[in-house]
């Protein structure tokens, strides 16, 4: 099974310890993982119909998701209709700085399938508690297809 750990991460890099910890967990139940920070540069959609399932992940800007992220959707609305597009599991994470009322604008991501398991929040650097949370939503999705 191949799965898309797809994330925005910068300055802190705390999404990026998240999306590590859930391919952590997608890798102990033999999954295929590709992490890919938005960050860096733009997901091309095209090889989005090669994943069995996606995990998303974000910070809190502003009380929404990284624009980045945004991107993804426009891109995915645009071949949404075409084979392997949709109908997929996937799995939420946020990272915020004390707001975390970006959790509500993740509703976007209904559009790409199932959601698997509670979306993982937290504030500032993820805790061990949180990691642990990380890694059995990563175990959940990879058993979910």
């Amino acid at each position: 099974m191949k799965a898309l750990v797809l994330y925005h991460s910068q300055q802190y890099g705390n999404t990026g310890k998240m999306a590590e910890a859930i391919a952590e967990g997608l890798r102990e139940k033999d999954c295929t993982v590709t992490l890919h920070n938005t960050n860096e540069k733009r997901f091309p959609i095209t090889e989005y119909p090669e994943y069995d399932v996606v995990a998303i992940g974000t910070p809190d800007y502003f009380s929404y998701m990284a624009g980045t992220l945004k991107t993804f959707m426009d891109d995915w609305y645009l071949q949404r209709n075409k084979p392997g597009y949709s109908g997929k599991p996937y799995a939420l994470f946020l990272t915020h700085g004390g707001g975390g009322r970006a959790v509500e604008a993740l509703s976007l991501f209904s559009r790409l399938g199932t959601q698997i398991g509670e979306t993982v929040v937290t504030s500032g650097a993820p805790s061990k508690s949180a990691l642990d949370d990380c890694r059995k939503l990563g175990k959940n999705l990879a058993q979910s297809s």
